[in-house]
């Protein structure tokens, strides 16, 4: 089966990025934070109409139960944005992309954390002042006295094993389907703690406006998880009726899996995005994984390039035709739409070859004006070599493949090539007017950029890390 269907090229004028996705006027990308620092401003707009600065000034235990409000408050309220970042709302995934909204959600999740642990300590030390007792009692009269705070201590403890796994070496430490399901217990810490806030916290239901203003920030984190999380993904999944339609091997441990389905024209999906991918072929079908696709969309057919890397994706090696596939997507920036120049190049090794791929299938480009820099350790890890050479005879690319195990430990190339930026520009000599797509492993990726920036501009290099 073969999907290296090469579209016509051709010379075209090519707009801004920033115009360029769906058309968004130049400020839309602000709108997000603006309604973040909104938000904060309402939390303590409503901390100060319940006497929160008066208390400050009332004695040491008002201020320290006046400022442990506060910071629960600021707390709630960025846990809130953080759950709302990661809903895969399409119009903010497709403005900001999952690189930019991973590090937003890293940052507010972590600044929420600590927040959250000084209002637990700040309100237990001002409540053990103002009844001269230890701060253990009174941390056990809190837990086993106050409505909903036994919850709320049960959701910190979940809270605080997310983040804990969350850190770079317990992910290194973590099978990826470990860190997912107990990423997941954040969702059921951030219910927990609900109940007391409106039991207990006269902040949250001391006005009509606080009771308006949190139920409302709630809904909409919750409800923003339940549409795009699950209702979406499963009606898109069930109205296309996806389906392993044949596995056929590539490379060694490489495999691409061939999807068919009804109405696939109506997906709104392009070349360079991916799904995450759930096979339901048996135990494990619940944990879904990025896949980008190998070849450019078509209305009969989709393809996504699997390398076996050792966590679940071995299982895709042994699909059975007619398996049936729950996808959640499209998802994705590394798309024709941030394109500025008419040059590209395409810089990819191993597996990552398969957007760049699809990308050049897809794009529009005069014949030379299209590079693919293809790197592998070895010539049997070269993936697409037939279809590659089909589109390099049809289209005009120009392929450059290096082979051979990487040069020295930050390099991007084998050995033989000397500098990094330099050997960049030998390859593709006017690199400074192309954007450069690229796709790797991270060190890699890294890597290459830093080669590139000596020369290209940074709004054209083009990458995505798959930070869900």
């Amino acid at each position: 089966m073969s999907t290296a269907t090469v579209a016509k090229g051709g010379r075209r004028a090519v707009a801004p990025a920033a115009q360029r996705a769906a058309g968004r006027p130049s400020w839309w990308p602000d709108l997000l934070a603006a309604a973040t620092v909104f938000s904060l401003l309402a939390v303590v707009a409503l901390w100060v109409r319940n006497r929160g600065l008066q208390d400050l000034f009332a004695g040491a235990p008002s201020a320290l139960s006046s400022t442990g409000r506060l910071t629960g408050l600021v707390a709630a309220d960025l846990l809130l944005v953080q759950v709302f970042l990661m809903a895969r709302v399409p119009w903010i995934e497709r403005t900001y992309g999952q690189d930019r909204l991973a590090r937003w959600h890293r940052l507010t999740g972590f600044t929420s954390f600590n927040l959250m642990l000084a209002h637990v300590g700040l309100i237990t030390l001002g409540y053990a002042t103002t009844a001269r007792t230890g701060l253990l009692r009174e941390a056990w009269d809190l837990v086993a006295d106050y409505p909903g705070v036994l919850l709320a201590t049960a959701g910190t403890a979940l809270l605080v094993m997310v983040v804990v796994t969350s850190l770079r070496a317990a992910r290194r430490r973590l099978r990826y389907e470990s860190w997912h399901l107990l990423h997941l217990y954040a969702y059921l810490g951030a219910g927990l703690a609900l109940p007391h806030q409106l039991w207990t916290g006269t902040d949250f239901v001391g006005s009509p406006a606080a009771t308006v203003y949190w139920w409302t920030a709630y809904t909409v984190a919750a409800g923003s998880v339940l549409v795009f999380r699950l209702g979406v993904p499963l009606g898109r999944s069930l109205w296309h009726d996806l389906r392993v339609a044949a596995v056929v091997p590539e490379a060694p441990g490489v495999v691409s899996v061939y999807l068919r389905g009804r109405r696939l024209h109506r997906l709104p999906v392009r070349a360079g995005q991916f799904f995450q991918w759930r096979f339901l072929d048996g135990p494990g079908w619940t944990r879904a994984h990025p896949y980008s696709l190998s070849a450019a969309p078509r209305p009969d057919v989709l393809r996504v390039t699997v390398k076996a890397l050792g966590d679940d994706s071995w299982r895709v090696t042994r699909l059975r035709p007619g398996t049936r596939v729950l996808v959640e997507g499209p998802y994705g920036t590394l798309t024709g739409g941030v394109r500025q120049a008419r040059k590209v190049t395409m810089i990819a090794s191993g597996v990552g070859v398969t957007p760049l791929r699809a990308l050049l299938e897809e794009l529009p480009y005069a014949p030379g004006h299209a590079v693919l820099v293809q790197r592998a350790r070895t010539e049997a890890d070269l993936l697409f070599r037939g279809e590659l050479a089909e589109l390099a005879k049809a289209r005009g690319v120009r392929l450059q493949h290096l082979v051979g195990p990487r040069a020295a430990p930050g390099s991007w190339l084998p050995a033989g090539y000397g500098d990094d930026a330099a050997a960049l520009r030998r390859l593709v000599p006017d690199i400074a007017r192309h954007d450069v797509y690229v796709c790797g492993p991270a060190d890699w990726m890294a890597a290459v950029v830093r080669a590139a920036r000596r020369g290209v501009p940074e709004e054209r290099l083009h990458l995505e890390h798959f930070s869900w």
